[in-house]
């Protein structure tokens, strides 16, 4: 016959069994979930390792965007504005979106000249010809130079350290325009090239941009929306040989460039 005495510790070693395996399985999904998020950030940093999101190459901010992968990226979530900007709309398109335009960059190293072509990219090249007016670019800096495996300067950032846009986003275009991806998920961005850094997610373009100076393998998910003069690629190769600050392979280039002046016209 058993006894109350023992019918309590009978229930007890139950409850205290119950405990532990609800105990282990939280454990086991919280192994789980550490595992996605982990896997997760392995390919956000992959990604910012090209160029922030974005630009991070994944950013704007791509070190986060980029992004690539993240230049341009970045790094993280959607590009944060300056303080002093407000999230706003998209700017209604005032561009001809059968037309050329030209951007010009006044910089501290040299003046390079980018060719986009509305028909292909309306949305970018408005914003970036809206930006312009604004005299958004002037007076900041191209924050981030990577030198292996990765060739790109990345611009655009108010804030010159990654995580800076206009507080509105604008949609992926042109995507493939550089061909099919190849076994590696890659595609090739020739030297020249220009192209929107993001957050590593579709559609989170901002302000960031990044300027191919040698021909670069990124995932086909940064919008291709100029070409650069060769006068103005050789500027950009110039800072490029000059090398990242502290003598890294990804950071501030060593040789400051700052954006004095963009303007944006029609051809």
């Amino acid at each position: 016959m058993v006894t109350s005495d023992q019918r309590r510790r009978q229930l007890a070693r139950e409850k205290y069994a119950r405990q532990q395996q609800r105990r282990e399985e939280s454990r086991r999904r919280a192994k789980r979930r550490n595992t996605v998020v982990a896997a997760s950030l392995a390919v956000v940093l992959a990604a910012g390792g090209a160029v922030y999101a974005s630009v991070k190459l994944t950013g704007d901010d791509t070190k986060g965007n980029a992004g690539p992968e993240n230049p341009a990226s970045s790094s993280s979530g959607s590009p944060t504005p300056s303080a002093s900007e407000s999230a706003s709309a998209e700017p209604k398109m005032s561009v001809d979106a059968k037309a050329s335009y030209t951007m010009a960059l006044k910089t501290s190293e040299g003046d390079v000249t980018i060719t986009m072509d509305a028909a292909k990219t309306p949305r970018t090249v408005n914003s970036f010809s809206h930006l312009a007016a604004k005299k958004y670019f002037d007076g900041t800096k191209c924050h981030r130079l990577t030198t292996g495996g990765i060739f790109v300067l990345q611009c655009g950032d108010p804030k010159g350290d990654g995580t800076g846009g206009p507080g509105y986003t604008i949609p992926d275009e042109n995507l493939d325009a550089l061909g099919k991806a190849g076994a590696d998920g890659t595609v090739t961005y020739p030297a020249g090239t220009v192209a929107m850094a993001n957050t590593g997610q579709p559609g989170s373009g901002g302000s960031q941009f990044f300027l191919v100076y040698k021909d670069t393998k990124l995932a086909p998910g940064y919008t291709p929306f100029g070409k650069i003069d060769a006068a103005g690629l050789q500027v950009v190769k110039d800072v490029a040989a000059a090398g990242v600050a502290g003598g890294a392979a990804d950071g501030a280039p060593k040789k400051d460039v700052t954006i004095e002046k963009a303007t944006v016209t029609k051809k």
